[in-house]
């Protein structure tokens, strides 16, 4: 199965014990590809820097080195999307989901969640991908 994380849901999955931290064993066994594009790790880079996630820079890297670059496929999207009108800056994962011929999204953002689907990509809460991945 091919998978878009959105930033919330990665942070949540590395930082944190909820329901997308469940995605962690699923990319590490190779359960599931998930695809990255340089706009998408871009963003993942400066949020892992916000100062309430008190992470130091050597931190940040070992994530990336360790828990993201050796598991995640990248891709570079060819086409830019205008579908989210209220936030643009969520096209990027739609983007990356077209050009790594993604299955699902998995989100938390609503803007992204309310589309429900593009393009037959499946557009998802981390809660309702991880109980539709374990049926």
């Amino acid at each position: 199965m091919r998978v878009v994380l959105d930033t919330n849901v990665l942070i949540s999955a590395l930082l944190f014990t909820g329901a997308p931290s469940g995605l962690v064993p699923l990319w590490q066994s190779g359960a599931i590809t998930v695809l990255l594009s340089r706009a998408i790790l871009d963003e993942y880079l400066r949020v892992l820097s916000y100062p309430r996630f008190q992470l130091t820079e050597a931190e940040i890297r070992a994530l990336v080195e360790e828990e993201l670059l050796p598991y995640f496929e990248v891709v570079s999207p060819k086409k830019r999307l205008r579908v989210i009108r209220r936030d643009p800056s969520d096209d990027k994962f739609l983007e990356c989901a077209v050009a790594g011929k993604a299955d699902v999204i998995v989100s938390g953002d609503n803007d992204l969640l309310e589309l429900g689907n593009y393009q037959r990509i499946r557009i998802q809460s981390a809660a309702a991908f991880l109980a539709a991945i374990k049926e």
